[in-house]
């Protein structure tokens, strides 16, 4: 068994991942700062726990991996808006350093999860695809971007690098996340009847259930090398680029009671259709759709076993966790607070 070091390990898409890698016969070295909690991954001698900002990944953690996947990101627009210096630190400088030290290490692949929304806005209706002209919008997107600039030319016969650019992310994870667009519509329609939509309904996006996205970085981490290496890759499905507007009408036939939409904010700019044919030439595809993935959401709501928390939503937590930090800097004196 390969032990693959995945920073981010304990986020939305970490914690599916590290799943899957284990059923597939990995080892794991999950690597996060845990904002979201520890418990969020099995307790199994096969994940070794690191508790580390990306920013201050050393060489002891790459050392014994053959392969890194580096997710830990500021995820979102929202966050990358409100904490831009960071979104640039985590997203594009974190992972290119990461990148030259495993490549110093000898570490044999190397994978960066981008994001779709590099392309932006696209004018022409078409669907793009990996060679298409790139316009991200916003420090999330163009971080990402520039860390796949940085990243690629580190490739050679020695060290195998792969780009992704993921595609909207839905579906149940145990790092749950209810500010993404069918996971938020899915729990607006059930709690309230009433389904929160960004205007004006007819902007683009492609769209990629969790496990789907853990599926494919396992796909690309045993893919030959020579058909992978220095390429970027669309991860998602043809079938799966939706409309809003009928993408709500789809969440909305998955509720057994009346739902109404709710329109909310100026019409949303970003919109792009995405042509996923590149990787699955190689044979990967894709097995959910936004069906399967909001009647997943709804069961697990409806029987309990999926709250709406703090923590799932990511800007609020992060605003959280600092206001707390503040708090416990202001009282805290010898080490404690009552305790000391």
């Amino acid at each position: 068994m390969s032990r693959v070091l995945v920073t981010g390990a304990g986020g939305y898409i970490g914690t599916v991942l590290v799943s899957t890698m284990l059923e597939r016969g990995f080892q794991v070295r999950a690597l996060d700062r845990f904002f979201f909690g520890r418990h969020l991954l099995a307790d199994d001698p096969r994940i070794e726990v690191v508790q580390e900002d990306s920013r201050k990944i050393r060489a002891e953690h790459l050392a014994d991996t053959k392969a890194v996947v580096d997710l830990a990101a500021l995820s979102n627009d929202p966050s990358g808006e409100f904490f831009q210096k960071e979104t640039w630190e985590i997203n594009c400088e974190a992972r290119v350093r990461t990148a030259r030290l495993a490549k110093e290490m000898g570490v044999l692949r190397y994978i960066l999860p981008s994001s779709c929304s590099v392309y932006g806005f696209q004018q022409n209706g078409h669907a793009v695809c990996e060679g298409s002209e790139t316009n991200p919008l916003t420090t999330y997107a163009k971080a990402n971007r520039a860390a796949e600039e940085g990243i690629l030319p580190l490739g050679d016969e020695r060290f195998c690098v792969v780009a992704i650019r993921q595609a909207t992310v839905f579906g149940y994870s145990p790092r749950m996340r209810f500010d993404l667009a069918i996971n938020g519509m899915t729990y607006g329609a059930w709690k309230t009847g009433i389904l929160p939509l960004m205007r004006d309904g007819t902007q683009w996006r492609p769209m990629l259930h969790v496990r789907d996205a853990a599926a494919a970085i396992c796909f690309l981490l045993q893919a030959d090398a020579a058909k992978v290496n220095g390429e970027i890759f669309n991860v998602g499905a043809n079938r799966n680029n939706y409309q809003v507007g009928p993408l709500a009408e789809i969440v909305i036939q998955c509720l057994p009671k009346q739902v109404r939409v709710d329109w909310y904010g100026d019409p949303d700019r970003r919109s792009y259709q995405v042509s996923f044919d590149k990787i699955q030439s190689l044979g990967f595809e894709a097995k959910f759709g936004a069906r399967e993935g909001a009647l997943e959401v709804y069961q697990a709501l409806e029987s309990g076993v999926l709250q709406k928390t703090p923590q799932t939503i990511t800007l609020d937590w992060y605003k959280e966790l600092t206001r707390w930090h503040q708090i416990i800097n202001d009282v805290e004196m010898y080490g404690g607070i009552v305790s000391i």
